[in-house]
C-alpha cells in the first residue's frame, strides 16, 4: 500500500491538524483575551497612578499657591520696610522648603516715590538663602515686562507661568506662581506689585521619578503647551513639545493627543514618546493647566503573557506527537483486517465475484463490511445476468422504433418537387419530429386531374401513441377526401370515425384544403389548427378562418368549407404549433409575430427556401434548447391561372360553403 494512500498515515495527519487548529485557536484566543483582560487592568491602574501622582504634583503646587496669596494678602494689609519684605521672604522660605526662591516686585514708584523699581528675591542656593534685587540683576528686560509679573498685572488675578530659565534670577529652570497685591487710591483698588514663589523643576522631576513603573516605565510633566517639563531623557526637558515630536515624527495620532492634553482632558493610548511602543494615560493638573503622563512599556507589560503563551505552545507540541504515537497504534489494529478484505476484493473489482472473501471473525464494522461484501457479489452476479437481459430488450425496443421512425417518414411525401410535371403550382413541406416517432403529419395528392388536396395535422401527445393515431386518421383523410371532395365533409366523417371507440381520448387539429389548379379556386376547413398565413406581393397576413372543433373526440361536430382564389405567385403557407411555441433557454415563445416577420422577406423566395428560412430561424432562437414539440411546415405557391401579378394587391374573396 501506498504510503499517499495509507489510512494510517492520514488518519495521524487528518487528527494532529485537526488538534493543532483547535490548540492554535485556542492559544491565540487565550492570548488575545489576557492581553485584553490586562490592558483592562492597565487602564484602570494607570488612571489611579497617574491621578495620584498628579493630586500630589497639585497638592504641591497649590501650596505654594496659597503660601503665595497669603503673602500678597499681607502686603494689602500693611506697609513694609524693605527689612521687612525680606524677613517675610525668608520666614516663607524657611517654613516652605519646596519653595525655590521668592520676590515681591513693585510697580513703578510704588514703594518709594525716589526709587523707580524695586524688587527683593531670595533663593536657595547650596543650602544657603541668597539675595538679591530684581531690578538690578535683569540686565537687558526690567522684571516689569517678564511673563511671571505682566500676565497676574494684566489679569488681575494669581497665575502659573510657562517653565522658563531666569536669567538674572534664580538662573535655574523654574516655574513661577504670581499673585498681584493693591492698594487704594480715592477709593478704587490699583495693583501695587506681584508676589512670586518659584519652584525648580528638578524638584518636580524628583518628585515623578520617585514613584516607579514596572522597570522602564516612566512618568513626566508637560506643560499647558505642550512642552515636555520632566523625562528621563534629559535632551526633552525644555527642549521638545509634543507637538515638535509629533511633527518631526508626522504623527496625527500623537499631534491629536497634544490637542486633548492642552484641553485639559485625560485619556489612555496606546503610545508613547520614544521609539519603544507602550501605553500611556495622561490626566490634567488642574492648578496650572499641566499634564502629567505615565508610560508603561509594551514590552515589559505582555512579558508574563507572552511566557505563558510559550509555556502552553510547548505543552501542546508535545501533546500532539503523543496524540499522533495513540492515533497510529490504534488505526493500525482497525486497518489490518481492513488490508487483508482490501487484498481479497481486488479480484472482485476486475468482474471475479466468486472471490473467497476473510472469514467474519467479529461482529463490528469490518465484520459487517465483509458480509456486505459477501452479498454484494451475490446480488451483482444476479444484477449482470438481469442487466444483460433488459440491455438485449432495450437494443430490440430501439430497433423497433428506428423501423417505426422509417415506416412513419416513408408514410409522408418525402420527393420535391412533388409533381414536376405541372407547372401550376408548387409544394413543400417538412417534418422535425420531437422524438423517434412523432404525431404531426402532412400529406398532398390529386383526386382528379385538376383538384389537388392538400393538408397539415397535429394529434395530441408525441411518441407512438401519437403515431399511431396520426397514421389513422391520415389513412382516413385520404381516402374520405378521394370520395367525397369537400373539406367540411370530409372532416366531418373522418371525425365521427374516429370518435367511435375512442376511449383514450385522442384527438388532432387538422387543416384540410382543395385547390384546383385550373382557376386557382382553394375550398378550405379547419379543424382546430392554427390560422395559416398567405404570402403575396401585396405582404404577409393571417387568414382570418373559422377554428371549428378538434378533431376526434366528440362525433357529430361540423366543420364550414371556406374558399379563397389564390393570384399568380401566391403563397399558401400551412404549420404547426410547434413552430410558434418553440422555446429558448429563457423559455420564451417563438410566436406568431416572429413567424410572419419572416416571411415577410424576398417576396420571390421558392417556397422550399422559405420552409428552410423558418426552420433555420426557429433553431436560431432556441440556442440548442430541448425541441419539446413536432415541426410541421407545408408551403404551396399557385402559378398557374394567368393573372398577372400587378393585380395581387386587389381584394381576395373569401366565402362560406
Amino acid at each position: 500500500m501506498r504510503f499517499s494512500k495509507s489510512i494510517v498515515i492520514r488518519m495521524i495527519v487528518v487528527i494532529t491538524l485537526c488538534s493543532a487548529g483547535i490548540f492554535a485557536v485556542t492559544l491565540v484566543v487565550n492570548y488575545l483575551q489576557s492581553r485584553s483582560m490586562l490592558e483592562m487592568e492597565l487602564e484602570e491602574n494607570a488612571r489611579n497612578l497617574a491621578s495620584s501622582l498628579a493630586n500630589r504634583v497639585d497638592a504641591e503646587l497649590v501650596s505654594v499657591a496659597k503660601v503665595t496669596e497669603g503673602m500678597a494678602r499681607s502686603l494689602d494689609t500693611a506697609e513694609y520696610s524693605r527689612e521687612g519684605l525680606v524677613s517675610l521672604i525668608g520666614s516663607m522660605l524657611d517654613a516652605n522648603p519646596s519653595v525655590y526662591g521668592s520676590a515681591i516686585a513693585f510697580e513703578p514708584y510704588a514703594f518709594n516715590k525716589q526709587e523707580r523699581l524695586y524688587a527683593p528675591y531670595l533663593f536657595r542656593d547650596e543650602g544657603a538663602v541668597k539675595a538679591i534685587r530684581l531690578d538690578a540683576s535683569y540686565r537687558y528686560v526690567p522684571y516689569l515686562y517678564q511673563d511671571w509679573y505682566q500676565i497676574p498685572v494684566e489679569l488681575q488675578a494669581p497665575v502659573w507661568s510657562e517653565p522658563y530659565f531666569d536669567d538674572g534670577g534664580g538662573n535655574a529652570t523654574m516655574a513661577t506662581c504670581s499673585v498681584p497685591f493693591y492698594y487704594s487710591s480715592g477709593g478704587k483698588r490699583e495693583v501695587k506689585g506681584v508676589v512670586s514663589a518659584d519652584i525648580r523643576l528638578d524638584s518636580l522631576t524628583q518628585l515623578i521619578s520617585s514613584v516607579r513603573i514596572l522597570k522602564t516605565g516612566y512618568a513626566m510633566l508637560l506643560s499647558r503647551n505642550g512642552m515636555v517639563l520632566t523625562h528621563p531623557d534629559s535632551s526633552f526637558i525644555m527642549n521638545e513639545s509634543i507637538f515638535s515630536i509629533a511633527e518631526e515624527r508626522r504623527d496625527p495620532v500623537l499631534r491629536e493627543m497634544g490637542r486633548k492634553m492642552i484641553a485639559g482632558e485625560s485619556g489612555f493610548v496606546h503610545h508613547s514618546l520614544t521609539d519603544e511602543p507602550g501605553w500611556m494615560y495622561y490626566a490634567p493638573i488642574r492648578s496650572t493647566g499641566w499634564t502629567l503622563a505615565v508610560v508603561f512599556p509594551e514590552a515589559e507589560l505582555f512579558e508574563n503573557v507572552r511566557s505563558l503563551s510559550l509555556t502552553m505552545a510547548g505543552i501542546g507540541t508535545g501533546g500532539l506527537l503523543l496524540l499522533a504515537l495513540v492515533v497510529a497504534m490504534a488505526t493500525r489494529s482497525i486497518t489490518l483486517p481492513l488490508r487483508a478484505l482490501a487484498s481479497a476484493t481486488g479480484p472482485m473489482a476486475s468482474g471475479n465475484f466468486d472471490v473467497e472473501l476473510p472469514a467474519v471473525r467479529s461482529n463490528d464494522e469490518i465484520g459487517m463490511l465483509t458480509s456486505s461484501f459477501r452479498m454484494m457479489g451475490e446480488s451483482l452476479k444476479e444484477y449482470i445476468r438481469n442487466l444483460t437481459e433488459t440491455t438485449a430488450q432495450k437494443e430490440r425496443i430501439q430497433s423497433e422504433l428506428q423501423m417505426a421512425t422509417d415506416i412513419q417518414a416513408s408514410l409522408l411525401p418525402r420527393i420535391f418537387p412533388a409533381f414536376p410535371e405541372r407547372p401550376e403550382f408548387d409544394i413543400f413541406a417538412s417534418m422535425d419530429a420531437a422524438k423517434e416517432v412523432g404525431g404531426d403529419f402532412y400529406d398532398f395528392f390529386f383526386i382528379d386531374d385538376s383538384h389537388l388536396c392538400f393538408l397539415i395535422a397535429d394529434v395530441a401527445d408525441k411518441g407512438v401513441p401519437a403515431a399511431l393515431y396520426m397514421m389513422v386518421a391520415k389513412t382516413l383523410l385520404k381516402s374520405e377526401a378521394q370520395r367525397l371532395r369537400d373539406p367540411g365533409v370530409i372532416l366531418e366523417h373522418v371525425n365521427n370515425i374516429l370518435a367511435q371507440d375512442n376511449e383514450s381520448c385522442m384527438f388532432a387539429t387538422v387543416f384540410c384544403a382543395i385547390l384546383d389548379t385550373a382557376s386557382g379556386e382553394l375550398i378550405f376547413s379547419n379543424a382546430g389548427h392554427n390560422p395559416p398565413l398567405l404570402v403575396g406581393s401585396g405582404g404577409v397576413r393571417y387568414l382570418d378562418v373559422k377554428p371549428g372543433f378538434l378533431l376526434g373526440p366528440v362525433p357529430d361536430s361540423r366543420y364550414e368549407t371556406e374558399r379563397i382564389t389564390l393570384r399568380n405567385g401566391d403563397v399558401f403557407f400551412l404549420y404547426t404549433d410547434g413552430v410558434t411555441e418553440a422555446k429558448n433557454r429563457e423559455d420564451e415563445l417563438f410566436g406568431e409575430q416572429r413567424l410572419l416577420e419572416i416571411l415577410q422577406g424576398d417576396f420571390s423566395m421558392a417556397v422550399e427556401d422559405m420552409v428552410h428560412a423558418v426552420r433555420s430561424s426557429v433553431a436560431g432562437f432556441a440556442e440548442g434548447a430541448a425541441q419539446s414539440d413536432d415541426i410541421t411546415m407545408v408551403a404551396l405557391q399557385y402559378t398557374g391561372n394567368g393573372i398577372s401579378s400587378s393585380a395581387i394587391d386587389a381584394p381576395l374573396i373569401i366565402s362560406k360553403s
